[in-house]
C-alpha cells in the first residue's frame, strides 16, 4: 500500500508516537537528551532520504573525526569542546539510525550488525586514544594517571561484550532481551548518569584543563566498575534460570 511520504513534523510526530520503551538499565542522557536529539536528526535524515545504514556512515564519521582531533589537537578548551561536541553528535546520530529504520521499515539483521560493529570499533578505540593524547599533549606524561584509560578500556570492552553476551544467550533461549523491555524510571535512570557514554563524551569539555578531565574522568571509570561488578552478578543469575 502506498503511504505518501511525510514532512519533517509529521516524521518526528510518528518517531515520538512510536518512541519504543527503554530498558531498566538506561541512563539519563540517552534516554532523556540523547534519544530525544536522534530523533530530531532522523526525522531530518528521513527528509533527506537517508537510509539507516548511511546514518550509521554519519553517527561513525562524526565520532571517529572527534578520536582522530583529540589526538592530533593540543589539548586546549578549543579543542575539548570540538571533541565533546562531535562525540555527542556522533552518539546522536548513533540512536538516529534505529529510529530512521523504524520509520521507514527498512530496518535488517545487516543494519543491526553494523551500528553495533561501529559501537565495538569506538569502545575499543576511545580510551586508548585519551591515553595516547594523554601522553603527547598534557603535562601528565609518564605518570600514573595514564593507566586510567587503560582501566577504562577494559571496563568499557567487557561490560559492551556483556551486554551483547547476555541479549545473545537469552535470544537463543527464548527469553526476554533486556534491551526490548519498558519501564526504567527516572530515578533509576538518574543514578546511572554517571555510567552514560553521553556524559563521557561531555567531560571533554574540561580537556584544556588536564587534572580536572582525569579526575572527572577517574570518576565515571570507579561508576563504570561499579556498574559492571553488579551486573556481571546478575547477568550470571539470569543465565542459571534459563
Amino acid at each position: 500500500m502506498y503511504k505518501a511520504p511525510m514532512s519533517f513534523v509529521q516524521a518526528h510526530a510518528e518517531l515520538r508516537g512510536s518512541q519504543k520503551g527503554h530498558a531498566r538499565g538506561s541512563p539519563a542522557y540517552s534516554v532523556y537528551v540523547n534519544r530525544r536529539i536522534g530523533r530530531l536528526l532522523a526525522a531530518w535524515a528521513y527528509i533527506l532520504g537517508w537510509s539507516p545504514n548511511a546514518v550509521t556512515g554519519v553517527s561513525a564519521v562524526h565520532t571517529f573525526l572527534g578520536i582522530v582531533l583529540l589526538v592530533t589537537l593540543p589539548a586546549n578548551p578549543w579543542s575539548g569542546l570540538l571533541v565533546a561536541l562531535l562525540l555527542a553528535l556522533g552518539y546522536a546520530w548513533d540512536s538516529a539510525d534505529g529510529q530512521v529504520a523504524r520509520l521507514t521499515g527498512q530496518g535488517s539483521p545487516a543494519g543491526e550488525w553494523l551500528d553495533h560493529f561501529v559501537d565495538a570499533i569506538k569502545i575499543a578505540t576511545l580510551h586508548l586514544a585519551i591515553l595516547v593524547a594523554a601522553w603527547l599533549h598534557t603535562p601528565l606524561r609518564d605518570t600514573w594517571w595514564l593507566l586510567i584509560p587503560l582501566l577504562f578500556s577494559v571496563v568499557a570492552t567487557v561490560t559492551f561484550f556483556g551486554m551483547l553476551l547476555n541479549d545473545l544467550i537469552k535470544a537463543s533461549h527464548g527469553a526476554i532481551s533486556t534491551h526490548a523491555r519498558g519501564g526504567g524510571t527516572l530515578g533509576r535512570s538518574v543514578m546511572l548518569l554517571p555510567t552514560d557514554f553521553g556524559v563521557v563524551c561531555l567531560v571533554f569539555v574540561s580537556w584544556g584543563w588536564s587534572p580536572l578531565f582525569f579526575v572527572l574522568y577517574s570518576c565515571l571509570l570507579v561508576a563504570a566498575t561499579g556498574f559492571l561488578a553488579i551486573a556481571a552478578v546478575k547477568w550470571f543469575r539470569e543465565m542459571k534460570a534459563l
